[in-house]
């Protein structure tokens, strides 16, 4: 089949790298029997915008939230096996807990780590995604949410 017959439909995901104390929050989760470490991340939904999807996947991920405020960049990966994830991440600020809020599927915990304990758990990453997306972050790149639109009607 000609490359131009071929429909490509990438999972579009958005992400949240939430910093407090020079610590970022993770969550650990159970994925195909292995647990690893990603950030706040999920899809996005029908209907829904880029910045509200990251807030809202926070929240049923971590029981935090958050308010983003500033955009970090898209990334574009293609896992083994094929699969194409389109990534958009954020910058969020943490603004409160909910301690008995049930998390989401598979999730096991939620975790703060420094940089250094982010590095010892690399091979833990649950794609490459979350390493360049904190990468990002670290060296400053940030840009306003203002350039991120979600046009309706």
């Amino acid at each position: 089949m000609p490359k131009s017959d071929i429909h490509f439909n990438p999972d579009i995901t958005v992400a949240c790298v939430i910093v407090r104390e020079g610590r970022f929050l993770l969550v650990e989760e159970s994925v195909r029997e292995r647990l690893v470490l990603n950030q706040p991340a999920g899809h996005l939904e029908p209907e829904e915008g880029l910045i509200e999807a990251a807030a809202r996947e926070a929240l049923e991920e971590t029981g935090w939230t958050v308010r983003p405020t500033a955009f970090i960049g898209s990334y574009l990966w293609q896992a083994d096996g094929g699969k194409t994830y389109m990534r958009f991440a954020f910058a969020a600020e943490a603004l409160s807990h909910d301690p008995e809020r049930t998390l989401d599927r598979g999730i096991v915990r939620c975790v703060w780590l420094n940089p250094d304990e982010l590095d010892a758990e690399a091979a833990r990453l649950r794609s490459p995604l979350v390493r360049a997306a904190i990468d990002d972050y670290l060296a400053g790149q940030r840009a306003p949410l203002s350039l991120v639109k979600h046009v309706r009607g």
